[in-house]
C-alpha cells in the first residue's frame, strides 16, 4: 500500500513542478487487462494516445507492481539499454523475487530500495503532531506524554500504512481493508503465483498463528502444532513471508552475546504492527497483548535498516531463565547495545528485576543500559552501567528518526 501511496505523490510533485502530464505513465501492471503485455507494449500504447516520444524525451514511467510480468527484469532492462533518457519507476510487493530479478539483471542499471511501513516518527509528522515530543541537549523527551502515548497506541493498531494512518473512514472498517490488501493480495495471490504455494489455506492459517504470536519465543515444533502446518513446508513459508516482508525472524544469543549453533528457539516479529489489527482487531491501552506489539512496534523500527543485527537474549541461571529483549551487534558480533522494552512505570521501582540485565551488560563490557517505561524518566548508575528509563513512545520515535542506507 505504501509504495503506491508514495508513487502518486511523486507523481503529484511532478506536475507541481510543471511536468507535462502527457511526459508521465503510471501503470499498475496487476491488472487483468495488461497481462499478456510487456512494458513495449505499454510504451508504445502511451506514445500512441499521448504523442510523447518516450525514446527521445524524458518521460516519467512508473509501473506498479511489476513482479506479475514475467521476465520484468529483462524487459526493463532492454528500455534502459535502449539509451533513452525517460526515468523509470517499478514497484513490487515481494521483495525477494524483485531484489533477485534486480541483481541478475540489473547490475549496475538498477538502484533499489526499500520502503518500510511508516516508522512512529514519521506517523507523527504525518498527523502533524510534532509538538508533542521536544529536543534539548540531553536528547528527545515528551511535551505530553499522555497525548504521545495515546498516539502510539494509534500507530500500533493502525500506523503501519499512511491510506489507514490518516484517514479515521479506514480505521473503523481496518480488518476488510487489510484482509484485501494483505491477506488476498500478498498472501493469496502474490506469493503463491511467485513461489508457487499450492495451500494458501495453510499459509494463511501460518500467517495468523504468527500475527498472534508476534513477540513471542516459539520454536517450529510450537509452530506446527499450532498452524497444523508440517516442519518442512513451515520453513518454506517463513523464507516466502520474510520475502514479502511481512514478517523478520530474529534469532536469539546467550549472556555472552554468544549465537546458538542450532537456533531453535526465534522470535517472529511482524514488520508491520498494525497487521494484527487486520487480522484480529485493535487492542485497547489494558489488553493483556500489548506488551508484545509495543516490543513488536520498537523492533519494526529497525528491520529496514540493513546494518542492523537485531537479536534477543535468553539464558538460564540455575533454574531461572532470563531474557533481554533487544541486543543489537556489529556484522562481527560484537555487542553494541541493550534493550529491555516495557511498558510500566513498576519496572523503574523493582532493582531487583534489573540484576539479569545488568549482568548481561558487565559480562559483554556494555556501559548503557536502556529499560523503556510508559511515563518514567530518569537515569541512574548501577555497578558501573548506566540505566536510562526513557517512556517506549519516546524510543520508538527516536528510533524511527534514524534514517536507513
Amino acid at each position: 500500500m505504501g509504495k503506491t501511496f508514495l508513487i502518486h505523490h511523486a507523481i503529484s510533485e511532478l506536475l507541481e513542478e510543471g511536468v507535462d502530464p502527457n511526459r508521465i505513465l503510471y501503470v499498475a501492471i496487476d491488472n487483468p487487462l495488461f497481462i499478456d503485455c510487456s512494458l513495449l507494449d505499454l510504451l508504445q500504447t502511451f506514445q500512441t494516445v499521448t504523442g510523447s516520444d518516450w525514446r527521445r524525451q524524458r518521460c516519467y514511467v512508473f509501473f506498479d507492481e511489476i513482479q506479475y510480468l514475467k521476465n520484468w527484469e529483462q524487459h526493463l532492462k532492454s528500455l534502459h539499454d535502449s539509451g533513452t533518457d525517460t526515468q523509470f519507476v517499478v514497484s513490487g510487493s515481494a521483495a525477494g523475487a524483485l531484489s533477485q530479478g534486480s541483481k541478475e539483471s540489473g547490475a549496475g542499471r538498477f538502484t533499489d530500495f526499500l520502503l518500510p511501513p511508516l516508522t512512529f516518527a514519521e506517523f507523527i509528522d504525518l498527523k502533524q503532531k510534532n509538538q508533542l515530543i521536544d529536543r534539548d541537549e540531553r536528547g528527545f523527551f515528551a511535551a505530553d506524554i499522555g497525548s504521545l502515548n495515546r498516539e502510539l497506541l494509534s500507530y500500533l493498531n493502525y500506523g503501519g500504512y499512511p491510506e489507514i494512518a490518516n484517514a479515521t473512514e479506514l480505521q473503523a472498517d481496518t480488518t476488510r481493508f487489510m484482509r484485501f490488501e494483505i491477506i488476498d493480495k500478498v498472501l493469496l495471490r502474490d506469493l503463491p503465483s511467485l513461489y508457487g504455494v499450492s495451500d494458501v489455506r495453510e499459509l494463511h492459517r501460518l500467517f495468523t498463528v504468527l500475527a498472534l504470536n508476534s513477540g513471542n519465543e516459539l520454536s517450529l515444533e510450537d509452530l506446527s502444532q499450532k498452524s497444523h502446518v508440517g516442519k518442512a513446508t513451515l520453513r518454506k513459508y517463513i523464507d516466502y513471508l520474510e520475502a514479502a516482508f511481512l514478517i523478520r525472524v530474529v534469532t536469539r544469543v546467550d549472556q555472552h552475546a554468544g549465537r546458538f549453533q542450532r537456533d531453535r528457539q526465534v522470535k517472529i516479529y511482524l514488520t508491520n504492527p498494525s497487521l494484527r489489527t487486520g487480522l484480529f482487531s485493535a487492542l485497547t491501552e489494558d489488553a493483556p497483548a500489548l506488551g508484545h506489539l509495543v516490543e513488536t512496534g520498537v523492533f519494526a523500527q529497525n528491520f529496514h535498516k540493513q546494518d542492523s543485527h537485531l537479536h534477543y537474549a535468553r539464558w538460564k541461571s540455575g533454574k531461572t531463565i532470563h531474557e533481554l529483549d533487544l541486543v543489537s551487534l556489529t556484522s562481527g558480533l560484537i555487542p553494541l547495545s541493550a534493550t529491555e522494552v516495557k511498558f510500566t512505570d513498576r519496572v523503574a521501582r523493582q532493582p531487583g528485576s534489573w540484576l539479569p540485565w545488568l549482568n548481561f551488560c558487565q559480562k559483554n563490557k556494555l556501559k548503557n543500559l536502556t529499560i523503556t517505561t510508559r511515563t518514567h524518566e530518569d537515569l541512574v548508575e548501577v555497578d558501573g552501567v548506566s540505566i536510562q528509563f526513557v517512556p517506549t513512545a519516546v524510543y520508538i520515535y527516536q528510533s524511527g528518526l534514524v534514517e536507513g542506507p
